[in-house]
């Protein structure tokens, strides 16, 4: 996969681009959806001053911070909708990323969120050369669980975080998974090894 203007490339039924200033309605309306945001705010919706001055400025100037890595919008390749988002999140030195992503419920059960994950996993080592991609979640978030396993991550822990304004499923804990770098080597050696017998 090669970056194309700092976006991965895509899949065979998603294209990958930057968010623009021009997403902020689409990521609002996103983020209005209760189910959508069920495991991160309880369903509270993210309102638009919050998206337009905090959030939407911040991915922006960490295109340049760290690039090849950041959010993208995520749109359906025949029709050109706004789908969502797939996230590769930095660390602050840019040598790991968190795997995120957030998708229209009208999306789900296509599988959509796993072939834009396997996408972003596969850019993070083949194209940034980050050490380790790992992704968190509610440990009741199943959905979300099972993406990140078919992206090829694994799990790693459950811990529990303290919370002023708990949501439901909180006490249950969050989870970590994770792939390394090796991991995702050794993951791409095998097949290769397997044909040469």
């Amino acid at each position: 996969m090669r970056p194309m203007g700092g976006d991965p490339v895509g899949t065979e039924r998603l294209r990958l681009r930057r968010l623009t200033t021009a997403d902020v309605g689409a990521l609002v309306e996103l983020d209005s959806d209760p189910e959508v945001m069920r495991f991160l705010s309880g369903g509270v919706a993210t309102g638009l001053a919050t998206v337009r001055d905090e959030q939407l400025p911040r991915l922006l100037a960490g295109y340049d911070r760290h690039p090849g890595l950041g959010r993208w919008a995520a749109l359906d390749r025949e029709t050109g909708d706004f789908l969502g988002w797939f996230a590769l999140d930095p660390s602050a030195d840019g040598t790991e990323a968190e795997l995120g992503y957030r998708l229209r419920r009208s999306t789900w059960g296509r599988g959509l969120a796993t072939e834009g994950s396997r996408a972003l996993v596969r850019h993070a080592f083949d194209t940034v050369g980050v050490r380790r991609v790992w992704a968190e979640t509610m440990a009741v978030n199943e959905r979300s669980r099972r993406v990140m396993t078919k992206a090829g991550l694994h799990y790693v822990r459950t811990f529990h975080l303290q919370w002023d304004d708990p949501i439901p499923g909180t006490e249950h804990g969050e989870v970590e998974y994770e792939l390394r770098a090796e991991e995702w080597a050794a993951g791409q050696e095998r097949p290769a090894a397997r044909r040469a017998r």
